[in-house]
C-alpha cells in the first residue's frame, strides 16, 4: 500500500458503514471517514444497477462542493436484485424473514457501485455477485433474524454471518463486494488515480453553472474538452 499511503492524496471513505471501515481497514490502507445525509431514494423506472449506481451518484453530489485538491473521496451503495426486484434493508424483523425465504433454495445477485470522487473528475464501477442459497428452514431464518436483526443489511442478511456460513451453498463473482465493498478493485481504482495524477502546474477550476465563455477552452462535448493553447487553457471533463 506504499503507493497510495505515500502520495499526497487522502482518502475519504464517504459511508457510515462499519463493515466498509473494517474493510478497508484491513487493507492498511490510510484513510479517514466523512459522511453527508442523503435520502436513499431513487426512480421507480430503474432497474438492477441502474439503482446502485444512482445512489452513488447522489451520495456524491454533497462532497463536490466540499472536495479538496488532493482528496480522493469514495461513496459506495449495495443492493440485492432478485427477481426483478431491488431488496434494500429491511424496515423489520418480519420483512427480513420474508426476504430470506425468499431468497431460500435460490440465486440472487448483489451489487456493489463504488464511486470515486476528485477534484478533477468522478468515476463509478459496478460488481454484479451471484449468491446462492440451500434452502433455508424456518427455524434457521427466525433463530438468524433473532439473533442478528440484521435491519442495517441489504438483503436481510451479512454472508459473513451465521446465516452466510450454514445457508450460502455457493458465490460467482467477488465476496468482498457482498460485504460492501470489493477490495481488489476499489485498490486498483485508487492506485490508477493516484498514477494518472495530473502534473502539479496544471491548474483546475470547477464551475457550479456550465458556461462556455471561460477563458482557455474552446470546444466542450459531452465527452470531450479542448483547451486553447495560446491561452493556457486547459479542458478537462468533470
Amino acid at each position: 500500500m506504499d503507493l497510495i499511503n505515500n502520495s499526497k492524496y487522502k482518502i475519504i471513505l464517504g459511508s457510515s458503514s462499519s463493515r466498509r471501515k473494517q474493510l478497508l481497514e484491513m487493507t492498511g490502507i490510510n484513510f479517514s471517514i466523512k459522511t453527508l445525509p442523503v435520502k436513499e431514494n431513487f426512480p421507480d423506472k430503474l432497474i438492477g444497477k441502474e439503482i446502485s449506481e444512482y445512489l452513488v451518484l447522489k451520495k456524491t453530489e454533497p462532497f463536490k462542493k466540499i472536495i479538496t485538491k488532493e482528496e480522493i473521496i469514495i461513496t459506495a451503495d449495495t443492493l440485492v436484485w432478485f427477481k426483478n426486484k431491488c431488496f434494500g434493508k429491511p424496515k423489520n424483523k418480519n420483512e427480513a424473514k420474508e426476504m430470506l425465504s425468499l431468497f431460500s433454495a435460490n440465486t440472487h445477485s448483489v451489487i456493489t457501485s463504488v464511486g470515486f470522487l476528485t477534484p478533477q473528475k468522478f468515476e463509478i464501477m459496478t460488481e454484479s455477485t451471484e449468491v446462492s442459497y440451500k434452502n433455508l428452514n424456518n427455524d434457521e431464518i427466525d433463530y438468524y433474524v433473532e439473533t442478528v436483526n440484521p435491519i442495517d443489511k441489504a438483503g436481510s442478511y451479512g454472508i459473513q454471518d451465521w446465516i452466510g456460513m450454514i445457508g450460502v451453498e455457493n458465490i460467482v463473482g467477488s465476496y468482498t463486494s457482498v460485504l460492501g465493498l470489493p477490495i481488489p478493485q476499489v485498490i486498483n481504482k485508487i492506485s490508477s488515480i493516484i498514477e494518472n495524477k495530473l502534473p502539479d502546474e496544471i491548474q483546475i477550476h470547477n464551475w457550479d453553472v456550465q458556461n462556455l465563455f471561460f477563458g482557455g477552452v474552446n470546444a466542450v462535448t459531452p465527452n470531450e474538452a479542448v483547451g486553447d493553447p495560446r491561452r493556457g487553457g486547459t479542458g478537462i471533463v468533470n
